[in-house]
This record gives structure tokens, sequence and C-alpha cells, in this order.
């Protein structure tokens, strides 16, 4: 009961930064000259995949933030970019996105007509493999494109401690369905049951780290003080 109460908390609280934030941004429509805060958490959703009951309310599909290591400058664009891949020409880099590489693997796997032999070996190639890719990074780009967005600011120094990494580990731990079902399950056709990950399978999430944590409920009050401390769009 208290996981379920605690989901609930959690939902109201990003309907909350919705609001704040001006609505959901969908990722193909993303771009630099955005406002963007500094450095924040993200939460993606994805089309077909709502939470048990309502239909019409999408569920959390991933977690994240950047630049957790000491002196980290990375910003959250340019991790959200990442994401969102290349435009011109279009494509994108599976090697610097666990994102772009786990969605990509599970588009293989679902598909067994579009074999990509190198897709997640190594973390560098050559020009010649990357254009062999190229065909499938669009793909990835294009699936990932249709899913949304929210974005917190949290502007704290880089570090595993930080308020990011408290509500990045801890949202996670809170929705995945790795160590016992959560509220929200995935649907029949969600892609990521695809995945050769046993932990994005069992999770229900586009998450390979912390799925198999217990929550600290208290980091729900972290949550709740950014929501509140962002300025109004």
């Amino acid at each position: 009961m208290q996981r379920r109460s605690d989901i609930e908390v959690f939902y109201d609280l990003l309907r909350q930064l919705e609001f704040k934030t001006g609505g959901l941004r969908r990722l193909c429509d993303c771009h630099g000259r955005m406002t963007w805060s500094k450095r924040g958490v993200y939460f993606f959703f994805e089309p077909g995949e709502y939470r048990s009951g309502d239909p019409r309310l999408h569920r959390v599909v991933r977690v994240g933030t950047h630049a957790l290591a000491p002196k980290s400058r990375t910003m959250l664009w340019n991790r959200i970019s990442q994401y969102r891949g290349t435009t011109n020409p279009p494509g994108g880099n599976h090697r610097g996105s666990i994102f772009r590489l786990l969605v990509g693997e599970a588009i293989i796997n679902s598909e067994q007509s579009l074999p990509v032999a190198s897709w997640g070996k190594g973390s560098t190639a050559g020009r010649d493999i990357r254009d062999l890719e190229r065909t499938h990074e669009v793909r990835v780009s294009q699936y990932l494109g249709d899913m949304t967005l929210l974005h917190l600011d949290v502007p704290d120094e880089a570090g595993r401690d930080s308020a990011r990494a408290v509500i990045e580990r801890n949202s996670i731990a809170l929705l995945s369905s790795f160590r016992e079902p959560a509220p929200d399950s995935p649907s029949p056709h969600w892609l990521g049951r695809h995945s050769g990950r046993e932990r994005v399978r069992r999770s229900g999430l586009w998450n390979n780290n912390h799925v198999e944590e217990a929550h600290d409920p208290d980091f729900l009050n972290v949550l709740e003080d950014l929501v509140r401390r962002m300025a109004d769009t």
C-alpha cells in the first residue's frame, strides 16, 4: 500500500511539473533554442504505454539525469540531444547513449529481418561500420522521436549524492517491476519486452540501473520541493 500511495504522489507531482513547464515536449520537436535547465532530471513517456486503469494517462518509461561524475560539465540538453539523434544527416550514435542502444537492440530483436551485427559492439566504430548502421540509427531516432518528456530543474553540483542522483535512483526504483509487479505494468505490445536485457524486460522501464533497488519514500519530499521551485512557463 505504501508503494502504491507513493506512486500516486509521484505522478501528481509530475502533473504539477507539466503545468509549470507548459506541457510535455515531443522529442523530435526538441532543439537547443528551447529553454532547458542547465542541470536536471528527465522523465520520458511512450505512445501506447498508459497507467493501469486510465488510458488517458501515460506511464513513465525512462528516468534519467546527466553529469553525475565529479567535475562533469555535460548540460541537460546535451543528453537530450543524444537521444534525439542528428537531423542533418539523419542518424545518431547509440555508442554514446544507452537509451538509443537499448531501443535499437529491442527493435532488432522484434524484427528478425533487421539484423545489425555490429549494434552495441565496442565503444567506438569506424566510418564504414557507422555507415552500415545509419539506417538503423534513423529507425531508433524515429521511435524515440515520438516519445514525450518532462524535465525538472535541479541546479546542484555533479556528484553521486546529488539531488539529481537521489531523484533518478529512487524514481526508477519506485516505478520498476523488477523486484515485484508495479501497479502500472507495461502493455503486452511494449517494445521493451523484446530487450536483450533482463532488467529492462522485468522492470518495464528503459533503464538498466537501479531497477532492482527499493525506493526511499523521503525522496518525494525532495521532488516536491524542486517542483515547487520551478518557475511557471
